[in-house]
């Protein structure tokens, strides 16, 4: 395993756990994902040639890699790449992680969806509305995983303007979960910086676990063996530490409890 490290607060309630990743080999059980007759999404994709690609259940028969076990996501590893754990510091859930490689970066997050449905159509429309209620811009277009958004999100600059920073958000449905990608910088724009972080999106295995959830729940993340432990929540009063945001991606809202749990 890599070292692990405190990083710079990133967002409003959360503190960040990097690595460089050099991961150990990591594998699911076959039986995290029970069996039922009940028809489900799945996670694999046709390409142009017919093969098939992830992101991978923990029960499909997956792709021989080098995987970091981050409880709901197994990551694999790029060389080169850091991958930032972001914690709240109210619970110290990790509720997402994102790997910065070469001036670009993937966030990634999982959460619960139904059995029978999947949900990145519902949820591509419900981002596309907030970022344009925002003052941002957003194109709904076709990419290596299906349908995608291509945003510009309103950003403050240091002078005090208004600018745009480009995203792309991409998302995958799998058997009662949901996988959402959102790439910012230099993959957000140019194909050639995005394609290793797409490949990495691809080869993510996805633990959902056997417990009854709530559509669009988030299933929690968790630091690897060898990571230290987060700091306790500061006193109220205490100053934030120094240093700008990143763009807050909220995940999205758990749906009402009358919904199917799957």
């Amino acid at each position: 395993m890599g070292l692990f490290r405190r990083g710079p607060k990133k967002a409003e309630g959360s503190e960040a756990a990097d690595v460089v990743a050099t991961p150990a080999a990591s594998t699911a059980g076959q039986d995290d994902v029970p069996a039922d007759d009940a028809p489900t999404p799945t996670a694999a994709a046709p390409t142009g040639d017919g093969a098939r690609v992830g992101p991978w259940d923990a029960g499909d028969a997956l792709p021989e890699l080098p995987r970091v076990d981050l409880g709901a996501i197994l990551l694999p590893g790029v060389a080169g790449m850091e991958v930032r754990l972001e914690v709240d510091k109210a619970t110290n859930v990790v509720s997402a992680a994102s790997v910065l490689l070469e001036g670009s970066s993937l966030q990634v997050q999982a959460f619960a969806a139904p059995r029978t449905e999947g949900i990145w159509d519902e949820i591509r429309e419900e981002i596309a509305q907030s970022i344009t209620q925002q003052g941002g811009t957003v194109d709904d277009l076709p990419g290596p995983f299906g349908r995608e958004l291509l945003a510009r999100l309103p950003v403050r600059t240091p002078e005090g303007r208004t600018g745009h920073r480009p995203a792309r958000f991409i998302g995958a449905d799998g058997p009662r979960w949901f996988l959402r990608g959102v790439l910012t910088g230099k993959a957000a724009v140019e194909p050639d910086a995005a394609r290793a972080l797409e490949d990495l999106f691809g080869q993510i295995v996805v633990v959902r676990g056997q417990d009854p959830r709530p559509p669009r729940d988030l299933l929690a993340l968790k630091l690897p063996e060898g990571a230290p432990t987060p700091p306790a929540p500061p006193e109220a009063g205490t100053p934030a530490p120094e240093g700008g945001q990143a763009p807050r991606f909220q995940p999205p809202a758990r749906g009402p409890e009358i919904t199917e749990i799957g």
